[in-house]
């Protein structure tokens, strides 16, 4: 199996090599990643400038460009036999509305544009408590992959998770399929004079029972399947 992993917190980001440990048994793995951080860039392409690729190692690629650019030039031009396109691990949750800000879902659903069939990452970080451990969410990572790439694919969708954020030695979390919440964002700015400036408070947004908000954030992997 051909996999494609890309992310939008830049090629050097600790949630890809979390995603390349949680994949590399049952794939073969090329990474098309940003050079940089792009989070919150939701499905912005690069059309009017030329997009730099540089190679950053063995299977691996850089390009001065969006997530979404990644897969356009990798199944364009360094991967055009790709099976499965993964994306993460982000730094953060992507939970309900997040999706269409998202970098990380964005390059998984562009590759869904194109026939390719995907899996978009994230973990919820909760300031206050335990740094986020990578490996242990590796650990998690690698059976929910081997079952959602064993599961026959429909065109136009793709698996969305996100992993909760617990303190260290807890127990393993319990995995919920579950839909997306369709509740907006907080909306709160603060003023200074004449500039605004965004204070919503991301960890008390409003969320529905049994939605992929709700089921992350009282500590347990949610996994929701998203239509294109």
């Amino acid at each position: 199996m051909n996999l494609l992993l890309t992310n939008d917190d830049g090629i050097d980001a600790e949630g890809l090599e979390a995603l390349r440990l949680a994949a590399e048994s049952f794939g073969q793995i090329l990474i098309v990643a940003p050079e940089r951080c792009h989070s919150g860039g939701g499905h912005q392409v690069t059309t009017h400038s030329p997009i730099r690729l540089m190679r950053h190692g063995e299977m691996q690629y850089a390009i001065d460009g969006t997530p979404a650019d990644c897969v356009r030039v990798a199944l364009d031009r360094v991967a055009p036999n790709t099976d499965w396109v993964l994306a993460g691990i982000n730094h953060g949750g992507n939970l309900g509305a997040d999706l269409y800000m998202s970098g990380t879902a964005a390059a998984v659903r562009e590759g869904v544009l194109h026939g390719k069939p995907g899996v978009a990452v994230s973990h919820y970080h909760r300031k206050g408590i335990d740094p986020l451990d990578w490996r242990r969410a590796a650990s998690w990572l690698t059976p929910i992959l081997q079952d959602l790439v064993s599961r026959p694919w429909k065109p136009g969708t793709f698996w969305n998770v996100n992993l909760p954020h617990l303190p260290a030695g807890a127990a393993d979390p319990e995995i919920v399929f579950c839909p997306i919440d369709p509740s907006p964002l907080p909306v709160s700015y603060e003023s200074v004079g004449e500039q605004l400036t965004y204070s919503g408070n991301y960890h008390e947004r409003p969320r529905q029972s049994g939605t992929d908000v709700d089921v992350c954030f009282s500590g347990r992997i949610s996994i929701s399947l998203v239509s294109v």
